[in-house]
Formats: C-alpha cells, sequence, structure tokens
C-alpha cells in the first residue's frame, strides 16, 4: 500500500492549459474520490497518475517515490475503466489470472491469487463460464477482479459504473466500498456522480476547470461548502438560490428581503456584509417545508408534484419567478397551483456573495464579535 501525493501537477496541450497546479495529498489506505462535472480534468488528473498521460510540470510521488519518469506498469497501480475490458473467449477464471501469466507467476501463486479474488468479490459460481454469460455487474467484478489478483499498491477507478443501470450501480457501490475495508489500500475513484462521492469516499475533491474548488469528507463540503459552485453541485436535488438583499448583517445572522419583499434570517456569519448588498440565499430542497404566513420562509406556488409514497418532490415558483425544489418525507396533500410559504430554518442556511464564495456558517448560538 502507498499514499499518494501531487506537487502542482500541471498539464498542457500545445498552449492550451488543462491542470492548473493541482496539490493534494492522499493518505496510505484512503478512499479519495475526484468527482466533478465533463471537461473538469478528473480523468485527466487520474491518468497522470496511472501514467497515460505526461505531466507538464510538478511532482507525483506514490509511497514517497517520484515517478514522473516512471512508466505505467512500474508504478504498481492498478486500474478499472467503465468498459470491463475482458477477453470474451476466456473464462472468468483465465481473465483474472491473464494478467499474472503473462508476467510468468508461479502458478501456485496465480491459483491463489485467482481463488481469493473470486471469494473476495462472490465470483467463485462463475469461474467457469466466459463474459457473454455475466451480467454487467457480474461483468464488472471480474474487471476489479483483474485489478485485485495484482496485489497494487494503489487502485484507480475510473467511472467504473457508469455503464450499469441503476438498481445495479447502488449494489455495486456497496461491494466496492467493501472491497476497501476490507483490504484496506489506497483508491483513487473518478467519478461525474456526486451520489457515488458522497457514498463511498472518506474524502471526496471537487474539480472545475482543472483546479479543486474544495477538499474534504462528504458530510463536511454538504455542510459548508466553500462556494455556490460546490453548494450546486454536492447534494440531491441540488441546494435553490435565492436573490435576496442585506438588510443588516453582523457576526450573529444577516437579515435579508427576498424580491417579494418578505424578511428572512440566516444564522451566518455576516461580517463583511452591508445594508443594499446582493447575494443569494442557499437553502436545500430537504431543509424547506411548508408553515404558517407569518414565519421565517419564501412564498412559492406549486408547479409539479412527485408522490412516492415514502417522501414527496415539490417543484415550485418562488420569489420573482426563481425554480424551487422541495424534498419532503412522506406524503403531503397539496396540489398542483398552491399557494405556500416554505419554511427556511435560519441554522440551516447559507449566503453567497455575487463572486460565489460562501459566508461562514455559525454554528448554533455561536456569533463572532
Amino acid at each position: 500500500m502507498a499514499g499518494v501525493t501531487l506537487n502542482g501537477i500541471v498539464k498542457e496541450y500545445g498552449a492550451v492549459r488543462v491542470i492548473h497546479g493541482v496539490d493534494l495529498e492522499i493518505a496510505d489506505g484512503e478512499f479519495c474520490v475526484f468527482v466533478g462535472p465533463s471537461g473538469c480534468g478528473k480523468s485527466t488528473l487520474l491518468r497522470m497518475i496511472a501514467g497515460l498521460e505526461e505531466i507538464t510540470d510538478g511532482d507525483l510521488m506514490i509511497g514517497g517515490d517520484r515517478v514522473n519518469d516512471q512508466r505505467a506498469s512500474e508504478r504498481g497501480l492498478a486500474m478499472v475503466f467503465q468498459t470491463y475490458a475482458l477477453y470474451p473467449h476466456m473464462s472468468v477464471r483465465a481473465n483474472l489470472a491473464f494478467g499474472l501469466e503473462n508476467i510468468r507467476m508461479a502458478r501456485a501463486e496465480i491459483d491463489s491469487r485467482v481463488a481469493e479474488a473470486a471469494r473476495m468479490l462472490q465470483l467463485e459460481p462463475y469461474l467457469d463460464r466466459k463474459p457473454k454469460a455475466l451480467s454487467g455487474g457480474q461483468r464488472q467484478r471480474v474487471a476489479i477482479g483483474r485489478a485485485v489478483v495484482r496485489e497494487p499498491k494503489v487502485f484507480l477507478f475510473d467511472e467504473p459504473l457508469s455503464n450499469l443501470d441503476a438498481e445495479l450501480r447502488v449494489t455495486m457501490r456497496g461491494e466496492i466500498a467493501a472491497l476497501h475495508r476490507r483490504i484496506g489500500n489506497t483508491m483513487i475513484y473518478v467519478t461525474h456522480d456526486q451520489v457515488e462521492a458522497m457514498t463511498m469516499a472518506d474524502r471526496i475533491v471537487v474539480l472545475r476547470d482543472g483546479r479543486i474548488e474544495q477538499q474534504g469528507a462528504p458530510i463536511d463540503l454538504y455542510n459548508r461548502p466553500v462556494n455556490k459552485f460546490v453548494a450546486g453541485f454536492i447534494g440531491s436535488p441540488r441546494m435553490n438560490f435565492i436573490a435576496c438583499e442585506v438588510v443588516e448583517a453582523d457576526g450573529s445572522g444577516v437579515q435579508l428581503r427576498d424580491p417579494s419583499g418578505r424578511a428572512l434570517l440566516a444564522h451566518v456569519d455576516g461580517r463583511g456584509l452591508n445594508p443594499g448588498n446582493k447575494v443569494e440565499l442557499g437553502v436545500r430542497p430537504e431543509h424547506l417545508h411548508p408553515v404558517g404566513a407569518d414565519e421565517n420562509g419564501i412564498t412559492a406556488t406549486v408547479e409539479n408534484i412527485e408522490q412516492l409514497g415514502g417522501e414527496s418532490y415539490l417543484y415550485c415558483h418562488g420569489p420573482d419567478g426563481v425554480d424551487v425544489t422541495v424534498h419532503m418525507t412522506g406524503q403531503t396533500a397539496l396540489g398542483r397551483g398552491a399557494q405556500v410559504v416554505l419554511g427556511v430554518t435560519p441554522d440551516l442556511c447559507h449566503i453567497f456573495r455575487p463572486d460565489g464564495i460562501a459566508q461562514p456558517r455559525l454554528r448554533l448560538g455561536e456569533a463572532v464579535g
């Protein structure tokens, strides 16, 4: 096993810079997920770690050794792609053993590693089958097994679940997380799906335009996003954003006025804000709920409802026509066209300045001088 350190990593294609001096330290045994929209640089970063892309500048360290000039095969890594890349004419057993046979490993050791990987990934009943006789999830387990038998220092996953249906993705998320708990190797996982990131990672690294926007534990990014981009990307459904004007602000909170003229209170550090400043109030769908007309909240008109039995989604038009999504537990008696006030809990609010930077949230009962 080994940690991975990126010091000032830069990638350029000709005159175009796509990775801008990334600094990142991934601890030995950590499950780190790179997440971001298409084109953010997450797969390019992974491919540079793997040795499949040259590094323009900076230092890449694996297990304390600088590996910029090492070939991919010399870095002690194993990579799993979204395409299974299995040999269709070979059995599962032969697919698992193929890479080890190529390096002329002793047959007894190959058999031992294949048996252990098959046991770990619940592939023992399928060892003599060909890939065409397997389900999508089973094929992906074989692809992961081919990485496991190599006993690498670090596992690299490049959107491995993208080709699976929704139910299988949920199952495979759990299986990859369980594999990490069992073997304890460092894992670096790339996905565009923030749900995968939230449910699997020890640490999430959010990327945009070749730069790290924020990194940290999943729940920390959910609770305390540093800017509007991270706030809108982490969490499903995405956070609601409502344009507001500052009425009063200090270290204990911010008094706002929304476009309809309603007063709102947000329990965030208001230092640096002044009356009249334009900001955006951020509230997650699960933190909104219908309340009385005189409570802290925004007015909205229900445009559509999705009732799923145990939970409901309201799609509303809020102040100034902005779209507002509400995620409620249970069922609702509200109908389309209903006029509602959606309660905004001050302790669960976020405020973003015009440059997108978040004002620090305060903890319950906290104030700063």
